[in-house]
């Protein structure tokens, strides 16, 4: 349980910072907010709790066994706390090609982690050095976590398994999402197109695509493009964007959740095989205002089970499963960037359905469940806040 967590750092106002607008090709990733002092201690159906502040924040994990939360920062650097509200730090973490949407991303543990101690992580690496055009790809690594004390762990032997096929010099779309399939066989990532369109729809990269692989990173045996041979024998779904959420339901079913142009983002059922559509369909348009065919144009290809317009710029989500809201459980809960809030969908079947959101006060950049079912986000940017929701009394 972690109740007794404490608030271990004190409420933070951000100035404004100047990054890119929503109207570039970051899609609502990095437009310019700002994040006030509230004196509110509830929001909707939440009793809120302010837990730290981080510097650019960008996914969060809970350690099996000792309610320890992970928190990775884009800059690269990887923080935790702990039950008695203590910041623990990591090291070993891996030199990162910080800029744009690049740098340190999702933290995941091992299926086994209580008896291997195996970790994953994602990062934007520059493809080589020395690099003049600047070509970067994400990339995980797999290592194992060796924890000294109560506020000191490290990454021991650290070794990447995967890399985005071809590098590309762009500093954005990396995605580099992770997740295991419920029986920890399989290893899961997303891969973002790098805004280059075309490529998500070519099966000869793993750019825009859900690649599927074993624990240890080589291709998954029965991949529907195995037969290709290369890199083709990873993929599992093709036709993606900017994939930034992918999460298993309660059936054992893969959904992704990923940003559209002006207009389109995407939540999407996963299934083997399948064409997404992207840049062929979507139900945004280019920021140029050039029209783009609407997914129902193509039924040949796999439509969203809901999309949004305007976007909701989404973050991470979770299916919730918990005991604190009942009510809502199966439900996706969304981080919200361009919304600053917390976005409840309803899953019917192979659809879905919006049905409230709850303002944050900020760009939330991941939302994650804890152990005793209370809901945790935290916010984007530099002093990310990071906030408990239990149930308002």
């Amino acid at each position: 349980m972690i109740r007794n967590f404490r608030p271990s750092v004190p409420l933070l106002a951000l100035s404004a910072i100047a990054l890119a607008s929503c109207n570039s090709a970051y899609s609502g990733e990095s437009s310019a907010q700002s994040v006030a002092n509230s004196t509110e201690d509830t929001i909707g159906p939440f009793a809120v709790t302010q837990m730290g502040a981080f510097n650019e924040p960008w996914a969060m994990a809970f350690e099996p066994g000792t309610g320890n939360l992970f928190i990775s920062e884009k800059k690269g650097a990887i923080q935790f706390l702990t039950p008695s509200g203590a910041i623990g730090e990591v090291s070993g973490v891996p030199e990162v090609a910080y800029g744009g949407q690049g740098g340190l991303g999702d933290f995941v543990f091992a299926p086994d982690y209580t008896t291997s101690r195996r970790i994953y992580l994602s990062w934007a690496e520059r493809a080589e050095d020395p690099n003049p055009e600047n070509k970067r790809r994400a990339v995980v690594g797999m290592g194992k976590l060796n924890c000294s004390g109560d506020t000191r762990c490290a990454i021991e032997g650290l070794k990447v398994i995967w890399r985005q096929e071809p590098a590309i010099a762009s500093f954005g779309h990396f995605s580099h999402r992770i997740a295991f399939s419920p029986d920890g066989s399989h290893l899961f990532i997303t891969s973002g197109e790098r805004m280059q369109g075309a490529p998500a729809q070519d099966l000869s990269t793993n750019l825009g695509k859900i690649v599927r692989l074993l624990p240890d990173g080589t291709p998954a045996p029965g991949n529907p493009f195995a037969s290709r041979g290369g890199v083709s024998s990873q993929i599992w779904s093709y036709g993606h964007r900017n994939l930034l959420g992918m999460k298993f339901d309660s059936q054992g079913r893969l959904w992704e959740l990923e940003h559209g142009p002006a207009g389109g983002d995407e939540l999407n059922l996963v299934e083997p095989g399948k064409n997404y559509g992207w840049p062929l369909v979507s139900d945004g348009d280019d920021y140029s205002g050039t029209p783009i065919p609407r997914n129902a144009t193509r039924p040949d290809m796999a439509g969203p089970a809901i999309s949004w317009n305007p976007v909701i710029a989404p973050g991470n989500f979770i299916f919730y499963s918990g005991s604190l809201f009942p009510q809502w459980r199966g439900n996706a809960l969304i981080a919200g960037l361009k919304t600053q809030a917390l976005v409840r969908v309803e899953i019917d079947g192979n659809k879905a359905r919006e049905v409230e959101r709850f303002k944050m006060g900020m760009r939330v950049r991941d939302v994650i469940q804890g152990p005793d079912g209370a809901i945790w986000v935290v916010g984007d940017g530099p002093g990310g806040k990071l906030l408990k929701l239990t149930p308002k009394e």
